[in-house]
């Protein structure tokens, strides 16, 4: 033990400056044990054999045996929960679950006169934790809602026992490895937020396909090309920003138009052009590819999406001449095109409510790119369909994100992502450009919607107000106020007590 005490300090000191607290002086048994078994957890998580040992009390007297299970589940938890700073889970004790803090009961979804666990909401708990497999044993869980905590690993392969789990939102915590897959396995399944960790590697194209009405994965470490299927999806709302996507903006986006009302993928690797077929988006109320290595002139077809209000192509290798029609759409109020090459403005675009045109090739408008920059772009050829841009200086960066720090976890000791696979072309493309990723503009902020009225069926679809999108990267400064942050709204669950608009606040990275 003396040995394996001496391994574990000098393993912490080295990680110490990316670690958020250290142990001081000589490390007790507890001490070696906590950090060995936070260790070994993401290998254990790989096994699918992560679980506590759970003895049920003779004495204990329950109303039927789901609320057994969820004792069961519950205990299982507690154990694996590390730190509750706010006692959230102090009083689950004894056969009552459906008096535990943060649980929520209903009656049975196939049988009305047996009470079960509905719902979970332990939202802004600061808990540090796991989640232990027993968890899957909540067969009748509709919402379980985490975000706000501290808990790392990864999801419970057990979780695919939630057949009618609606409502996913594992936000703003440490959970880290692939893509959690088993939310593929979850047949109900409509809303899953799963931003602000470190999850890492692909995302399935299958994810495209899946009846979702709302997907938020943004600030993470995925690493992927969008799949041609990405225009399946009959997504409402979807945030795919600030990872590490590449390859092009596929044209079946297109085939969102029926259901799409917002879509955000700024801070990534996106370089194509955009298509045409964006014009078919007619209900889209933001549009935001900001900070991206898009190129080519916007297009024409834009002026077809007459529901949008917020526009955001900054931050690209955008050129030619501004659509007249695009700054003539009925709703559109915010329109952000800076640190592009464009070289034509209709004096009609000056006339929106808010607008940035800076750093571009206008004439006569002030806080443009140098003549020199402006003519070694305009010199090189566009091949929108597989080449890169020219290579061109690197836009500037937007002012970092300075945040208060979130109260500190314990250590995750996690393998880095791997780095982003090279774009594949299908043409020998022209000198490579020299870009360098500008730091993530301030993060969109959504609210986690409730769960669903039925656990029988889906529930009906349902018209959520249109929010307004984040605003452009600062330090625009507007004449009028920027709009509120954007809220996701649904329909009420059958469990009562429950809150649901309290989204993550944004990490420190």
């Amino acid at each position: 033990m003396k040995n394996i005490k001496t391994l574990l300090l000098l393993l912490l000191l080295s990680v110490s400056t990316a670690s958020v607290f250290c142990f001081s002086g000589p490390l007790t048994d507890d001490q070696v044990i906590y950090i060995r078994r936070r260790q070994l957890l993401y290998y254990r998580d790989e096994f699918g054999d992560r679980g506590e040992n759970v003895s049920v009390d003779a004495s204990l007297v329950f109303e039927n045996p789901r609320l057994r299970n969820a004792y069961v589940a519950l205990q299982a938890w507690k154990q694996a929960i590390l730190s509750d700073p706010q006692n959230l889970t102090v009083d689950w004790v004894g056969s009552a679950v459906c008096d535990y803090t943060g649980v929520f009961c209903a009656p049975a979804p196939d049988n009305s006169s047996e009470r079960t666990v509905a719902g979970i909401d332990l939202n802004h708990g600061d808990i540090a934790g796991y989640l232990p497999e027993e968890l899957g044993l909540l067969e009748d869980l509709a919402l379980f809602h985490i975000n706000s905590n501290r808990f790392c690993g990864t999801v419970p392969k057990k979780f695919r026992h939630l057949k009618i789990l609606f409502e996913l939102d594992l936000s703003n915590n440490r959970f880290a490895g692939k893509f959690p897959y088993v939310v593929l396995k979850l047949p109900k399944l409509r809303f899953l937020d799963l931003r602000f960790n470190e999850f890492e590697g692909g995302v399935p194209k299958e994810l495209f396909d899946k009846d979702l009405d709302a997907v938020f994965i943004n600030h993470n470490r995925f690493v992927f090309e969008l799949p041609d299927n990405f225009g399946n999806s009959p997504v409402s709302v979807i945030v795919l920003g600030n990872n590490r996507f590449h390859g092009c903006l596929p044209a079946s986006i297109g085939n969102m138009s029926d259901t799409l009302n917002e879509i955000i993928m700024m801070n990534n690797g996106l370089r194509s052009c955009v298509p045409e077929e964006i014009g078919l988006l007619n209900q889209v109320t933001v549009f935001d590819v900001s900070f991206n290595q898009l190129m080519g002139p916007l297009p024409e077809s834009i002026s077809g999406m007459v529901s949008l209000e917020q526009l955001n192509v900054a931050h690209n290798f955008l050129s030619g001449s501004i659509p007249e029609s695009i700054c003539r759409l009925p709703r559109l109020e915010n329109f952000t095109y800076s640190d592009n090459f464009f070289t034509g403005e209709p004096p009609v675009c000056l006339n929106l409510e808010a607008f940035d045109d800076r750093r571009n090739c206008l004439p006569a408008r002030p806080v443009q790119r140098s003549d020199k920059q402006c003519k070694t772009f305009g010199s090189k050829r566009i091949h929108c369909t597989h080449s890169p841009p020219p290579p061109m200086p690197s836009p500037p960066s937007p002012p970092p994100c300075i945040e208060p720090p979130p109260p500190p976890p314990p250590p995750c000791i996690e393998p880095p992502p791997p780095p982003p696979p090279p774009c594949i072309e299908n043409s020998p493309p022209p000198p490579p450009i020299i870009y360098l990723p500008p730091p993530p503009p301030p993060p969109v902020i959504y609210s986690s919607p409730p769960p669903p009225p039925i656990y029988s069926s889906p529930p009906p679809p349902v018209d959520h107000p249109s929010p307004p999108p984040l605003s452009p990267p600062p330090p625009i400064i507007y004449n009028s106020p920027p709009p509120p942050a954007p809220v996701y709204e649904g329909p009420l669950p059958p469990v009562i007590g429950v809150s649901y608009t309290s989204p993550p606040p944004p990490p420190i990275y």
